[in-house]
Parts: structure tokens; C-alpha cells; sequence
């Protein structure tokens, strides 16, 4: 599946959606593997089957095998990250200071820049809803040299997937 036929796919009432999804398709502040890798993390996170398809069939041969590679595993350690942390954040107490006792070994090691790791997993975390995870990746992408505007593109990017992949999901229960 393309991503015009994911576009093709969305009811009439997600018009919008069709729109946003077009045009951040090539949305010129993000090079293709940081926005390549942003549509699929945010297609990971997001969990429906058909957006992952589209997604991941059109913008998995933008990126080499590596980095295709490390989006999937961004979308993978925030899916645990983000439930940890949001956790230690909203309850609060000792929690924050007690130490996570997760792996987290590819954070250290994606196989790609770490700024485009760091910025796929902003994407993911915003999915998430992680507020503590959000704030730290913005300030290391920051720290390095991604600009606030392409922090937006990302973002972007991962609310646009986002509202597809649920509204195929509505469609589908719906239909049921």
C-alpha cells in the first residue's frame, strides 16, 4: 500500500487529514531520513495495520537498512520509555529517583545519527503523551542543532499519522 492509497482510504469527514498527510510528505525543513524515519516511527506508535503498511511502503526505501532499523526501534524503547516515565513523572514522590532498571541499550547505539534517533523518538513520545520524555528529546535535538521549526515538522508528522491511524481504526469498528 502507497501513501495515496492510505490518503484514498480516509472517509470524506478526514479531509484534512488526506491534506496534512500530502503535504508533509515532502515537507522541505526535515532532510528524507529524519522525515522518512519520523512517518515511520509515528506509523509504529500509531498501530494500525494499514497505516504501518503505507507508511513503511513508502518511505522504507528512503532509508538504508540501518535506519530503518533504528525507527522501528524508536517506536519500540519510547513504547516502553513513555509508560515509564510518564508514570515516575505524574506520580512523582521517590519514583524519579530510583533508578529505571530498564535496558535502554540502543538509545546509546541506534545505528544512525543520534539526532535523528532523538528526533523519531520526540515523534513517538508525543503520540504517547510522555510530557518528561518529550522535554528531554526536545532538548538534546535542540542541543543539536535541530532547529524548533523542524521539531514542529515532527511532531507534525506524528499527530497527522496519528489522526489517520485512528480514524481508520474508528472506520473499522464502525463497520462492525
Amino acid at each position: 500500500m502507497s501513501l495515496e492509497a492510505l490518503r484514498n482510504r480516509l472517509p470524506e469527514y478526514a479531509k484534512d487529514q488526506k491534506l496534512n498527510l500530502g503535504s508533509l510528505a515532502t515537507e522541505p525543513v526535515l532532510n528524507q531520513q529524519q522525515r522518512a524515519g519520523t512517518f515511520i516511527a509515528s506509523a509504529l506508535a500509531s498501530r494500525n495495520a494499514e497505516v504501518i503498511q503505507a507508511v513503511v511502503g513508502e518511505f522504507g526505501p528512503q532509508l538504508s537498512p540501518e535506519a530503518l532499523n533504528a525507527a522501528k526501534a524508536a517506536a519500540s524503547i519510547m513504547g516502553m520509555n513513555n509508560i515509564y516515565y510518564r508514570f515516575t513523572h505524574l506520580v512523582g514522590g521517590d519514583y524519579a529517583q530510583m533508578p529505571a532498571k530498564l535496558r535502554m541499550n540502543v538509545m546509546a547505539r541506534p545505528g544512525v545519527d543520534k539526532v535523528d534517533f532523538e528526533l523519531w523518538s520526540l515523534a513517538v513520545s508525543a503520540i504517547n503523551g510522555c510530557g518528561m520524555c518529550m522535554e528531554a528529546h526536545e532538548k538534546v535535538v535542540l542541543q543539536h542543532g535541530i532547529t524548533k521549526e523542524q521539531v514542529q515538522a515532527a511532531v507534525r508528522i506524528a499527530a497527522v499519522v496519528h489522526a489517520a491511524a485512528a480514524t481508520l481504526d474508528a472506520e473499522t469498528a464502525l463497520a462492525a
